[in-house]
């Protein structure tokens, strides 16, 4: 874990006032801390990122191990990639390491508490050229099934994506709607599958949405972005010359969510188990072993 965290760096000047993050929080749905981690720190872990895409196109096709999901796709141009990868903390401690940074605690603390659990850990893939990398616009509400074991979305949930790239317009960066998460869930996109989908401004006419105000997410390598389960948002393909890459974890307030990982308690970081908690994996229990996904 060379270089992480850098102990050169002054993250806590990078901090915004508890106040302030709270009011533009409910205010857009969203906000971004710039610089919270150093160029050391994002040069870390892009090697990190750089070992899981090697591993993923090792394995040729969709792979799980319990919570830990690699999910390649065949792209039109660039042939199989590796599109992202679910709780790929159980594989490298590094990323284990950044999940659980005392940063994070810091920063959702004003937002959710100080008990929290983790149900999102993923990684996100755009490589440069690749034509099938979009995201239908949607709100992550959606995946917050079954509702039941999801309780007070707006208040207690916070999803959270560290930029390891430039994010910009030509990069894919996401593309959000400031406000949206005011409207609660508005039910983007139905039923179906949002991954490889293209932004459409029709479907947020039908739902009573603005296309004019949406914005680009732009990101520099180290910045962080915070956003509601309700804000609307996706993302386009990446026609820059770079890739684009984003390490997304997700917290809850622990007492209103019957499901995912202890993340922090009393905001001291708490480690994995020796087994797997039931996340969103509904099979974790009876199909826990290691095998290729039927696509």
């Amino acid at each position: 874990m060379t270089g992480f965290p850098d102990p050169s760096h002054n993250w806590q000047a990078t901090l915004p006032n508890p106040a302030e993050l709270r009011t533009a929080y409910a205010r857009d749905g969203y906000a971004v801390v710039r610089g919270l981690f150093s160029a050391a720190e994002i040069a870390v872990l892009a090697a990190a990122f750089d070992r899981i895409w090697a591993e993923g196109l090792r394995l040729g096709r969709s792979f799980r191990h319990g919570n830990l999901l690699f999910r390649l796709g065949t792209d039109p141009v660039l042939g199989p990639i590796l599109r992202m990868v679910q709780w790929p903390s159980w594989r490298d401690g590094l990323l284990d390491a950044v999940r659980l940074d005392v940063r994070l605690a810091a920063l959702l603390a004003p937002l959710i508490g100080t008990d929290l659990k983790q149900i999102i850990n993923q990684m996100h893939w755009k490589p440069p050229g690749a034509a099938r990398v979009d995201f239908a616009y949607h709100q992550d509400s959606r995946f917050r099934r079954p509702a039941s074991a999801f309780r007070d979305l707006a208040g207690s949930y916070v999803q959270t994506g560290i930029a390891i790239d430039p994010h910009t317009r030509d990069s894919g960066a996401m593309r959000i709607l400031p406000g949206s998460h005011l409207r609660g869930d508005l039910g983007l996109g139905g039923d179906g599958a949002i991954l490889d989908q293209t932004m459409q401004d029709q479907a947020l006419v039908a739902a009573g949405l603005d296309p004019a105000a949406i914005v680009d997410l732009v990101l520099a390598p180290g910045d962080i972005a915070l956003w509601s389960p309700y804000l609307v948002h996706g993302s386009g393909a990446n026609r820059s010359p770079r890739d684009r890459r984003l390490y997304i974890n997700g917290y809850v307030t622990a007492q209103n969510c019957d499901r995912g990982e202890w993340a922090f308690r009393a905001g001291q970081a708490v480690p994995l188990g020796a087994e797997p908690a039931l996340v969103h994996y509904e099979a974790l229990h009876e199909r826990p072993e290691p095998h290729f996904l039927d696509e």
